[in-house]
């Protein structure tokens, strides 16, 4: 080796080898609208959801927020992100969910709002993803398994 390699590309030429490139940065998904789209889900729930930017306004199954979500802790799951993000009250949400309970429901539509603000953003990745909010929480409820009462739980023992 009389000669000296500086970079990787050097190693890559004597080595006689393309240069491996490294991943592009993410790009911004919008559409023509200027809208992200992306899909959350929780439980057996699932959303559909949109931003844009505005001026905060979240809208699920055509309610605002408060209607749809009345209790004070699903309307502070469903902000989360935004905080997270440090995007309070920059974007309009619009969400369509279906399936499961109001808990599930607030959980996919915070799921897809994360999704979503990394589309649109892809510098706010990081924080969100830091967070555990890009991750789905994949735990379901246990199908019901014959000859139990429940899924894991047996009939009562009887001795005689």
């Amino acid at each position: 080796m009389a000669e000296q390699l500086n970079s990787l590309q050097d190693l890559a030429g004597a080595a006689g080898e393309a240069v491996v490139e490294t991943a592009a940065p993410r790009e911004p998904v919008r559409d023509e609208l200027g809208r992200s789209y992306a899909t959350g889900k929780r439980k057996d729930a699932v959303a559909r959801v949109w931003i844009k930017p505005g001026s905060g306004k979240i809208v699920v199954n055509g309610k605002e927020m408060p209607v749809y979500f009345a209790r004070p802790v699903l309307q502070l799951i469903v902000r989360q992100p935004f905080g997270v993000a440090g995007v309070e009250g920059q974007f309009d949400v619009f969400a369509t969910v279906t399936g499961g309970g109001l808990s599930g429901q607030a959980g996919a539509v915070k799921h897809g709002i994360s999704k979503a603000l990394q589309l649109y953003d892809p510098s706010l990745r990081g924080a969100l993803k830091a967070a555990g909010f890009l991750t789905r929480d994949s735990r379901v409820v246990e199908r019901k398994k014959y000859g139990k009462a429940k899924a894991r739980r047996s009939f009562q023992f009887s001795k005689r």
